[in-house]
């Protein structure tokens, strides 16, 4: 028997396949102008699929050596940043899940209380010069090494952790390092990923800390550097504009690329790599979120 469609079915299908493309589509414009010839997309009239298509584009941002570089800074602050995030993360909320520790509450408000408060921006760009960090590699990575959020979900999932394998662990002669190397760790994988992935996002998309904390180009990250391309693009689009109305040349290069689709360009190279990598993580995400949230 063919089970009957609900009318309440039929809308709440069609309104969440209008909310999901209105989500993809940005993604797919973006994807069409950066495969398109930039002086044939200011034209107008490009959707879904690119009118003529072409690789100048992308050729035109990989010649940037500005742009490996920003990707190199990038590629490195993230890796770096998220390994040290996750494990000291880890290890405080492994010591803070333990009732026995000393000073657990006092411990616990310690690392709450800099979420409440906030001094603001010059402040803070104050203690970041007297450390040092100004114009350094290590103003990406160690200002995000704690977080509050990740060390409470993370201790959540480990009060969940029945205590009866420490015990046993400890009747075999493990100490305290064993046991969180050997039973705790490969337990926690879920929320371990989960926490890698908030980090590494986190990481990938900051370009506010090489904006404005960072003046040696050799050293932006590569979320910077696009920020920077996009101030460019506006201005050379406006001067492009300018030179059209007043009968002139514009500015492009001999392959057709414009200020605008090489920016759609860098755009799609930076969001690829995590389009890529969050579909594999996706299910330690769900699954660490709710562990952490319903356990303890």
């Amino acid at each position: 028997m063919k089970k009957q469609i609900s009318l309440f079915s039929i809308l709440n299908y069609t309104l969440l396949a209008i909310v999901g493309f209105s989500m993809i589509y940005p993604f797919i414009y973006i994807l069409a102008y950066s495969l398109n010839d930039g002086k044939d997309s200011m034209q107008g009239a490009l959707y879904f699929l690119p009118r003529k298509f072409t690789l100048h584009n992308y050729a035109e941002v990989f010649q940037n050596q500005r742009i490996w570089q920003a990707y190199k800074i990038t590629l490195a602050r993230t890796i770096l940043g998220t390994f040290l995030h996750v494990t000291l993360c880890t290890l405080m909320a492994y010591a803070l899940s333990k009732k026995t520790l000393p000073g657990r509450t006092f411990f616990t408000f310690y690392i709450f209380l800099p979420t409440i408060f906030n001094a603001g921006f010059i402040p803070y760009f104050i203690t970041l010069q007297k450390l040092h960090l100004i114009n350094s590699f290590w103003v990406y990575i160690i200002p995000l090494l704690f977080n509050f959020m990740h060390i409470v979900i993370i201790r959540t999932f480990l009060q969940g952790i029945p205590e009866e394998l420490e015990e046993s662990a400890r009747i075999d002669g493990y100490g305290d390092f064993q046991i969180f190397l050997r039973i705790i760790l490969p337990l926690s994988g879920p929320v371990l990923a989960t926490i890698a992935l908030f980090i590494g996002v986190a990481h990938w998309n900051d370009w506010f800390s090489g904006a404005y904390y960072v003046s040696n180009k050799d050293i932006i990250p590569v979320q910077t550097l696009l920020q920077q391309m996009l101030t460019e693009a506006e201005a050379l689009s406006s001067s492009m504009q300018r030179a059209a109305q007043q009968g002139g040349q514009t500015v492009s290069n001999s392959a057709g690329a414009t200020p605008e689709s090489l920016r759609m360009a860098l755009l799609v190279i930076t969001v690829f790599p995590i389009l890529c990598i969050y579909p594999f993580l996706q299910k330690y995400f769900v699954k660490g979120v709710m562990i952490g949230s319903v356990k303890g």
